[in-house]
């Protein structure tokens, strides 16, 4: 039998749209304390349908009017290399559900390059890498995210660190372009493990039936080679927050009642 990794935690809530109300509100509980002890919060965000429907959670909660946008950084944990304006982009979800939404300078918000930029491939890759080493300390050239969010993919996908590709065993970069994905569109750029896993917390948010299996193999300790999620680990915790349907093959000692 497998053996679980007990420090992730499962937070379950009954339906898609209790989720994404739950991890909003987490998430400006935990930037508003942050805040409090006056330090500067940076925050990787992530695409997909429920990673951007927790951002209109984010941004239609009243309490985002008392967070003090100024001092937080928002960064990608990935992005599809298309023009600016399609709606393929990572970017445009987050703008439309929350940036938009928010008093949050420009200069705080970093996004990776467009196909559309004049950049290849691998220069928006060393790009992007570069503007995170801007923020990085002497033992790493990234910043440490007070929370990275992530999607988790029906194959076990985090970012676009694919299953058995070798974008995932990368360790001495940030940032790796990623060409023919499995997943449409086939050009994108992510961040590596290394930067993930500095995170101080990692926030999964998985919906829907097809995301049970993905769920299980990581919450059972996989190979990170072939179930990409198994790998994700916050410094400080590492919360999968799911709905009921997603959760039809988690343990019941790894759900956690009172987070």
């Amino acid at each position: 039998m497998a053996e679980f990794w007990t420090e992730k935690r499962v937070v379950i809530s009954p339906d898609p749209g209790a989720l994404t109300a739950s991890v909003a509100r987490r998430f400006l509980e935990r930037i508003t304390s942050r805040l409090a002890e006056g330090k500067t919060a940076h925050v990787a965000l992530t695409g997909g349908v429920i990673g951007t429907e927790v951002l209109r959670a984010i941004g239609a909660d009243p309490a985002r009017e008392a967070v003090d946008w100024t001092r937080v950084h928002f960064w990608w944990g990935d992005e599809r290399f298309v023009p600016r304006g399609s709606d393929e982009r990572n970017e445009r979800g987050a703008r439309e559900a929350l940036l938009d939404r928010i008093a949050v300078p420009a200069e705080n918000v970093h996004v990776i390059a467009s196909s559309d930029a004049g950049l290849s491939m691998d220069e928006a890759a060393e790009a992007y890498a570069a503007e995170l080493a801007r923020f990085g300390k002497r033992d790493r050239a990234w910043p440490s995210f007070d929370i990275c969010f992530l999607g988790v993919g029906p194959d076990a996908h985090i970012a676009s660190l694919f299953p058995d590709r070798a974008e995932i065993q990368v360790r001495d970069r940030a940032v790796v372009p990623v060409r023919n994905a499995p997943k449409p569109p086939a050009d994108r750029i992510t961040l590596t493990r290394p930067v993930i896993n500095a995170s101080k917390r990692v926030w999964m948010v998985v919906s829907g039936v097809d995301k049970a299996g993905a769920l299980g193999l990581a919450l059972a300790g996989a190979s990170y080679d072939s179930v990409p999620a198994a790998g994700a680990k916050g410094r400080k915790r590492t919360i999968l927050f799911v709905d009921e349907d997603a959760a039809a093959k988690v343990p019941l000692e790894l759900i956690d009642q009172e987070y």
